[in-house]
């Protein structure tokens, strides 16, 4: 088992100085942050990508609804029905 440069006997070394360093009842908790951390970061990723992705969608079915509830005459021009203002990413 090679992790980069780092080989088995390396690895177990560094363990145990981090072992000596915390002590057994603080490694736990360390790692759970460090979870709690990368899972936040991800979340925030997510959502993020969302927010760019759905705008379009929702604009759409917006647009859609809106046709469905008020027709357009045939003597309204295109230039005179009301669109919804665009979402802005920064404000």
């Amino acid at each position: 088992m090679n992790f980069g440069n780092f080989g088995f006997g390396e690895i177990l070394i560094i363990l145990l100085v981090v072992l000596l360093l915390f002590g057994a009842k603080r490694i736990p908790e360390i790692a759970g942050s460090f979870g709690k951390g990368i899972k936040e970061f991800k979340k925030s990723m997510n959502d993020v990508n969302r927010s760019i992705n759905e705008p379009e969608v929702e604009e759409r079915v917006e647009r859609g609804r809106a046709a469905e509830q008020a027709p357009v005459s045939a003597s309204v021009s295109p230039e005179e029905v009301p669109r919804p203002e665009p979402k802005r990413l920064l404000g």
